[in-house]
């Protein structure tokens, strides 16, 4: 009955499927509805607006066409050096009328006829002794005027007007303005201002004349038609401070009128720069010639939520089934092992994901116990491990060279240093023991270590020298045992370099790390064994001490930890020891 009880405890996933799709389903087809009139609709309109903006982009690019066409025109005056050499010869009398009639007058009528576009060409000239040849327009719009379309000015003409003392500073063959100047606003004009250099000095560009092309506005803007774009569209050309300068299409808004925010609220706004004149063309599109399109939208949208509600709720429903049932049975297979029963089995047909559980969830139960017992075993060898790495730390041979040395000094009757070197060798081995604990304070294990040194000092007397810089402050932590001793024993055994070697024990706190340094001054390790101890293949056949020390570290503390050694042959050897600041209260041991 307990197991009847915990089998049903929860909701049947097949029920909570059905739930999901029952009580939610409306969502997900409400949310795609709304999604998709509205990307539907915003397609339509994004379209509309690409196909509007185009239209006016082809209307600026033909504006700019003919703003290059000018400019084009001008550049046959600006850069004809002839032209410039002869408006800087001052000779008066027959000099100056040949050189009005037959270079100066048939070169302005040449750059006129070049023109696509009537236009009325003005040349202000510094050379004084040149003629002057204008006509009276008497008030009159100059395009209309009889005759040549050209005037010659002298330039004192202008020099007190606005728009030629503020001109732009000159850059060889870019410098032209477009501006309404004089009365070109007046008659719905526009003009090319340029100046005319010294093409013999290119450095000063030394003015010598200035030209004004005027031209219509409605031919520089003919391609603006609102009807390009749609019925009941408005195109308006306006300058930098938003003046109406030109308008296409039924409008009640006047030229010179300025066009603010609040007067396109209500339409669609497509806008382009014309860069040569700092204006912009404004298409205002009708923002109702949309609402018939949208409407169509949202009723197929109703539509089509209503057909998917349907589809979805079918489907919804022998999925649950379905699934439910598979899902049932790796319930019952996950019940069986946590009741430790790893010999049920599940079978699904097919290559879906249920197969690969079932397949998964069966090997899990094959191997389950195999796997325990590894892990059983993998503990067990792993303390006994620890234990053989322990006791291989009482060096034999150590302890035999010390007995000797002690039946030596026994022999002379040194009794003094018998008795130090039997009270530090029990020390040593007191300390090395320290009741089977693996883990001991630093002050410990620097005792261990002091021992080991004075049983050495015993043996080798001045011959040995050993320094300890120790910070205060790392005693209060712990360590693993003999993690020090081994190194000062090799330098011992295989740095002597000379009649003297001099070990250095170095231990710092810094970032909650603990460094310890084991530097001697002796022959040094050659690279080849360095490289060998660096190498963990060919570290298994030397350095069995520095492995001992460094798995050790690692195993307890973790791989970031453990040893580096640096070396340098006739100079010595460098082994850093890297271990946490961790006390007895974060890091306990029990005796092994």
């Amino acid at each position: 009955m307990t197991n009847h009880k915990t089998e049903h405890r929860y909701m049947p996933f097949g029920i909570k499927l059905m739930l999901t799709y029952s009580l939610f389903i409306i969502i997900p087809v409400l949310l795609v509805g709304y999604a998709a009139n509205v990307i539907f609709t915003n397609s339509i309109q994004e379209r509309t607006r690409e196909i509007n903006h185009g239209t006016l982009e082809q209307m600026k690019d033909n504006i700019t066409y003919k703003m290059e066409d000018m400019s084009r025109i001008s550049d046959m005056l600006y850069f004809d050096s002839n032209l410039a050499s002869y408006l800087r010869h001052y000779e008066e009398g027959w000099v100056s009328y040949e050189a009005t009639t037959k270079q100066l007058l048939p070169k302005i009528q040449t750059t006129i006829e070049a023109a696509n576009n009537k236009m009325r060409l003005a040349v202000y000239l510094h050379n004084d002794t040149l003629p002057e040849i204008y006509h009276d327009y008497k008030n009159t719009d100059p395009l209309n005027a009889e005759g040549p379309l050209f005037d010659l000015y002298h330039i004192t003409r202008i020099l007190d007007k606005s728009w030629y003392l503020n001109y732009p500073k000159e850059h060889y063959g870019q410098t032209l303005q477009w501006k309404q100047v004089e009365g070109d606003s007046k008659f719905g004009h526009i003009s090319l201002l340029r100046r005319l250099v010294n093409m013999a000095d290119p450095i000063r560009l030394e003015e010598i004349g200035f030209v004004r092309i005027s031209l219509r506005l409605t031919d520089l803007l003919e391609s603006v038609d609102s009807e390009k774009i749609g019925k009941g569209t408005k195109i308006f050309a306006i300058d930098e401070n938003r003046k109406i300068m030109f308008s296409s299409g039924d409008s009640d808004y006047r030229l010179g009128e300025t066009l603010s925010e609040e007067k396109i609220a209500d339409y669609w706004v497509i806008d382009e720069e014309i860069p040569q004149l700092k204006w912009h063309l404004l298409a205002l599109v009708p923002s109702d010639i949309m609402e018939k399109a949208t409407n169509d939208v949202r009723l197929w949208t109703v539509l089509i939520c209503l057909a998917c509600y349907v589809v979805f709720s079918l489907a919804g429903l022998f999925i649950s089934r379905f699934y439910s049932r598979k899902v049932s049975k790796i319930v019952r297979v996950l019940d069986a092992f946590q009741e430790g029963d790893f010999q049920k089995k599940i079978m699904f047909k097919g290559k879906d994901e249920f197969t690969r559980i079932s397949v998964a969830l069966n090997e899990m139960g094959q191997n389950i116990d195999e796997l325990i017992q590894e892990v059983y075993m993998t503990n067990i060898k792993k303390k006994e491990a620890e234990l053989e790495s322990l006791q291989a730390q009482i060096n034999p041979h150590f302890l035999y060279n010390t007995l000797s040395s002690i039946s030596r000094l026994a022999k002379f009757g040194e009794v003094d240093k018998l008795q130090r070197m039997v009270l530090d060798l029990a020390k040593f081995y007191r300390l090395s023991l320290n009741e089977g604990r693996t883990v001991i304070p630093i002050k410990n294990e620097l005792e261990q270590v002091g021992a080991y040194i004075n049983i050495q000092k015993t043996k080798f007397g001045d011959g040995m020298q050993a320094l300890f810089d120790i910070d205060p402050d790392i005693l209060r932590f712990t360590t693993v045992k003999l993690i020090l001793q081994p190194f000062i024993e090799n330098a011992l055994e295989h740095a002597w370099y000379g009649e003297r070697i001099n070990i250095r024990i170095v231990g710092k706190l810094a970032d909650g790390l603990i460094t310890f340094q084991v530097i001697d001054d002796g022959i040094g390790i050659h690279p080849d064994i360095l490289r060998q101890l660096s190498d963990p293949v060919e570290s298994l056949n030397v350095g069995y001490g520095i492995r001992n020390v460094d798995g050790r570290i690692r195993l307890h503390f973790g791989a970031e930890y453990g040893v580096r050694i640096v070396s340098k042959r006739g100079i010595g050897t460098s082994v850093c020891i890297t271990i946490p600041a961790k006390t007895k209260d974060n890091d306990t041991e029990r005796p092994i």
